[in-house]
């Protein structure tokens, strides 16, 4: 996350003793070059959980622009993640890896209530987190235009905590259900054909752009900097895919810059 920041401009700071945040406030404000920091703080500074709070409220109550990021994943994601890393989790050195996740996710719950935006990093891959940090913090002119996602997902697997707006495609006639397209996806020609023969298909399509076509100005007028629109089905492999893809396509010509990413396509 810090790597991703530094790579677009922004100053990073890791783990700061909670003590340190009101000096460093105060150094931000008196050199431009600091205006865009980021600090990462975590549990394993002594003192942090009771410390932090009052802190950061102290932050606000001063004018300080600051907002709180708080990531999260599932118990299995994280226990993947130990895995591969074979780091010891810092509340887990005498007992399971899974003891100090659950442990640590208890404490950090009145951190969490805090929060501007909670980010559910689950099913992201460190590329797709640096293209997530890239599209909502990197230091945009005004003139930028507004960035579109277009993500497909699957329900079994939960909503995206990102998402903008969500839309439901399970109507639409499911592709799994036809044993030549069963193992295809949402990407396949024979897949996208099976679909477009439906005429709700058309239907949802064209109400789909017309809507969002409707909003885009109005999120460009209000300041908005990044969209994202998610696309859901079952398992996210054929329907919500196509549909994804189709809506992508659609923007993209009316000049939009826009972003297609599938999130449970491996998944499925």
């Amino acid at each position: 996350m810090a790597r991703a920041l530094e790579d677009i401009g922004w100053f990073c700071v890791d783990n700061l003793p909670t003590a340190l945040m009101p000096p460093f406030a105060t150094l931000i404000r008196r050199s431009p070059a600091l205006h865009r920091s980021a600090l990462v703080v975590d549990i394993r500074e002594p003192g942090f959980l009771r410390q932090f709070p009052q802190v950061y409220r102290w932050l606000k109550a001063k004018g300080v622009e600051a907002s709180l990021l708080f990531l999260e994943a599932e118990e299995s994601a994280l226990l993947r993640r130990f895995s591969e890393t074979r780091r010891p989790h810092p509340l887990a050195m005498n007992q399971p890896v899974i003891e100090g996740i659950r442990e640590e996710r208890e404490a950090l719950r009145p951190l969490r209530k805090m929060a501007d935006l909670i980010l559910d990093t689950s099913h992201y891959t460190v590329h797709r987190l640096r293209d997530y940090v890239r599209e909502h913090y990197e230091l945009r002119s005004s003139a930028t235009p507004l960035v579109v996602a277009v993500m497909s997902f699957g329900y079994k697997y939960g909503v995206p905590s990102e998402a903008d707006l969500v839309f439901d495609v399970r109507f639409l006639p499911n592709p799994n259900f036809v044993p030549r397209l069963k193992r295809l996806t949402g990407k396949h020609p024979s897949v996208v054909r099976y679909l477009r023969r439906e005429k709700e298909t058309a239907a949802l399509l064209a109400r789909l752009q017309t809507f969002v076509g409707w909003l885009l100005p109005r999120y460009v007028r209000e300041g908005k900097s990044y969209l994202t629109i998610a696309i859901g089905c079952t398992g996210g492999r054929h329907r919500s895919v196509m549909i994804a893809n189709a809506l992508g396509a659609a923007l993209g010509k009316k000049g939009r810059t826009v972003r297609v990413y599938h999130r449970d396509l491996k998944l499925a």
